[in-house]
């Protein structure tokens, strides 16, 4: 498995799909709704298999020169719990540091923050509520 940017048609539809198929379709969201504003000034991730199929997804943009945000990070169902997310994360903070950021931040749903916290990153509040239902807590990391 490798880490790509995803540069053609066909990589972006992957990477939709699984954002689509991981964050959004569970809760009965419509298609359409795994896109963000800013989703072209991001830097997407997309972990793939061996035969070039997404397995998981992330983003990275910049709020400001010095502070990077994920987001939108997703891994497969079948693939979950093998530490996948982890090369994501190692990835986007690197492409963070090369731009210049100092910190990271990220609004993980309630399910995450363990696995944000084995990452070294730390809660600083309890935020929102999306759906109704899927706490999310703002949680910061220093590169």
């Amino acid at each position: 498995m490798k880490v790509i940017e995803p540069a053609t048609p066909e990589q972006f539809k992957q990477y939709y799909q699984l954002r689509y198929d991981t964050l959004r379709k569970p809760w009965d969201q419509p298609e359409g709704s795994e896109r963000a504003e800013d989703d072209e000034q991001a830097i997407h991730a997309m972990l793939v298999d061996d035969e070039g199929e997404a397995v998981g997804v992330c983003r990275l943009h910049l709020n400001t020169p010095q502070e990077g945000q994920i987001r939108f990070m997703g891994v497969r169902g079948d693939k979950q719990g093998l530490r996948l997310g982890d090369r994501l994360l190692s990835y986007l903070e690197d492409r963070a540091r090369q731009l210049g950021a100092t910190s990271i931040t990220l609004q993980a749903r309630e399910n995450a923050v363990n696995f944000y916290r084995r990452n070294g990153y730390d809660v600083i509040e309890k935020s929102y509520l999306l759906f109704g239902s899927i706490q999310h807590y703002k949680m910061a990391k220093q590169l």
